[in-house]
């Protein structure tokens, strides 16, 4: 008979779990039960499910659900399904409609409605942001899923246990503090950990479109990018046809009857997210916009245009470079896998702005990956202009990261650098089949918005109190990027000309045509004046958890700032300061 258990005292696993899951799965597809923790009662169903809650541990011979959330888990009306996870369907009006059914129930309890009545078709009919796993209880078959463009996170640790989680962190007891070398390797080149990798060397990642079937760890794609160009149309045509896609994806993305918060930089794509949300919303709007002080140059003459043409709340935080560095380990507590894009700490302290105000924000991300922005220059005048034979599609793309790709020979000690001699992540996508400014669309899309871009905006906003979207990443704009002519995203030194032609009569012309010179942040005049000593102090150190990994010697040079003739020292400094830091909250110290 099948065992279930509560556990009537409650015990913290990981600080703050949204969620954790254990399967056991034995070789050969056989299962059999993990160690019950010796403070379970046990009893028959439907016991267990009636009296779940965040203080229980639920076991069954092979299922285990550990420390869930409210709101979080929902059962399918037969009760053959079991859902846990984290669920926002921004299509949930017409879901409700499909299944004739009153429209007070959560996320997840109409996600359980639809997988009991469609099962893995339910896939295609979902629109949002969602990571969840479903125990078939009769079949003991368990489907993990993650979101077609990785708006969500799903880990994992693979073994005669599998443990389950949304966040890294939960993970923390169920695995070694070995450091995965391919996953540094990545890391100090794009500065984010791409692919199914994560910095520990026992852990997974699902990656976005697919599903793992257990047992049997089957994984299967059920969303894939395609390219499906519509060539013979002209730039107005397909500006339009942007244009009633933006409108009807962010009038879902706004909360009814509630203010809504926009992250506010002053580029092209923030602010198209901004004059589209001041035209459809309701309620109020605040935008909130950063700056770095006097030393340093800004944006807020373009983001305050902005918000005064669309009459929104405007806030302007200042970050100082003491906040940059006193917050930077709290914001790596935060991450699942490090980033080293600086903008992680503003992202956090910006958020914690708008928690006064809004529980939503929306943001700009996805502009760039979707629809051509000038990083990707470098690459096609590499393409255009090397000879064939002379052309290294892979180690151009790596070197467009500006970070660590061509240090690495003397960055890392010789034991590791035998260890990553392995195939990149990439290099399927740049030989496709696509044209080759959409292979690199392509490869932001899939990579850098769902390793960096959507994590980071996912743990930080989280963190701060708040949901955030990012409209441009969503499903369907994903999609209709594929099919806009290479020529219409990024051509010669104009960049976006689609999204241009799209929202040309929302914003003013100042905005429409300036160029995008993204949002910098000072890490090169941080660590010449004042970080220089701290980072020393940390990276130098003979205790320091990088010290077993990296050449301590370069890093000396770096600080000294000897030979920087790019002015790139602060970037890759900050870089690893990050690593460090991540490193010193989620490694014990043997």
């Amino acid at each position: 008979m099948a065992i279930f258990g509560r556990n009537h005292q409650q015990t913290t696993l990981v600080p703050s779990p949204r969620w954790l899951i254990s399967v056991g799965a034995g070789e050969s597809g056989s299962w059999h039960p993990y160690p019950f923790p010796p403070s379970i009662q046990y009893s028959k169903p439907p016991t267990w499910i009636e009296q779940l809650d965040i203080q229980s541990t639920w076991c069954r011979e092979n299922f285990g659900i550990h420390c869930v959330d409210a709101g979080c888990w929902a059962m399918s009306p037969s009760r053959k399904y079991l859902l846990v996870g984290d669920v926002w369907l921004r299509n949930r009006q017409e879901l409700l409609a499909a299944l004739q059914i009153a429209p007070n129930l959560s996320d997840i309890e109409l996600l359980a409605q639809l997988w009991e009545k469609w099962q893995l078709v339910t896939l295609t009919q979902l629109q949002g942001m969602f990571g969840f796993v479903v125990c078939d209880i009769a079949s003991e078959q368990i489907s993990i899923v993650r979101d077609p463009v990785g708006a969500r996170t799903v880990y994992y640790t693979p073994g005669q246990t599998w443990w389950i989680a949304p966040q890294l962190s939960s993970l923390n007891p169920y695995r070694s503090n070995q450091l995965d070398p391919i996953a540094l390797r990545d890391y100090l080149t794009c500065s984010f950990v791409p692919g199914e990798r994560t910095m520990r060397q026992d852990v997974r990642e699902i990656r976005p479109g697919t599903i793992l079937k257990l047992p049997g760890e089957q994984i299967v794609s059920y969303w894939q990018l395609q390219e499906q160009v519509v060539a013979q149309e002209s730039l107005e045509w397909h500006g339009d046809r942007l244009r009633s896609q933006l409108e009807l994806v962010i009038g879902e993305y706004l909360p009814a009857n509630q203010p809504v918060g926009v992250f506010l930089s002053g580029g092209l794509d923030s602010s198209c997210i901004t004059a589209l949300a001041a035209r459809l919303h309701d309620a109020p709007i605040h935008t909130y916009s950063i700056h770095f002080g006097s030393e340093c140059a800004n944006e807020l003459e373009f983001s305050s245009l902005v918000a005064n043409h669309c009459q929104t709340h405007h806030h302007i935080l200042e970050i100082t470079f003491q906040d940059m560095w006193d917050k930077l380990s709290e914001t790596m507590a935060n991450l699942d896998d490090p980033i080293g894009d600086p903008l992680t700490v503003p992202n956090l302290l910006v958020g914690r702005l708008a928690s006064h105000n809004v529980s939503i924000t929306l943001n700009g991300e996805g502009g760039d990956p979707c629809f051509g922005g000038p990083k990707n220059q470098p690459m096609l005048i590499d393409s255009l202009y090397n000879s064939e034979a002379n052309h290294n599609p892979l180690q151009a793309y790596l070197t467009s990261f500006q970070k660590c790709a061509a240090d690495l020979p003397q960055l890392l000690k010789p034991e590791i650098l035998q260890q990553i001699q392995q195939p990149w992540v990439f290099e399927a996508d740049l030989n496709s089949n696509m044209s080759f400014l959409n292979r690199l669309m392509a490869l932001n899309i899939k990579y850098k918005g769902a390793d960096q871009i959507l994590t980071k905006v996912n743990n930080l906003t989280h963190a701060a109190g708040l949901q955030g979207r990012s409209p441009l990443f969503d499903r369907r704009i994903v999609d209709l990027s594929m099919t806009i002519p290479p020529e219409y995203k990024l051509s010669g030194v104009k960049e976006k000309a689609v999204l241009k032609q799209a929202v040309a009569d929302l914003l003013p012309a100042a905005i429409i045509d300036r160029p995008k010179s993204g949002m910098m942040v000072p890490v090169q005049l941080g660590f010449r004046k004042y970080w220089q000593r701290q980072a020393a102090k940390m990276l130098l150190s003979r205790r320091a958890l990088i010290a077993p990994y990296i050449n301590q010697n370069l890093i000396k040079e770096w600080l000294s700032f000897r030979g920087d003739v790019w002015g790139r020292y602060g970037v890759k400094l900050w870089l690893l300061v990050s690593l460090e830091m991540w490193l010193q909250v989620n490694y014990n110290r043997k």
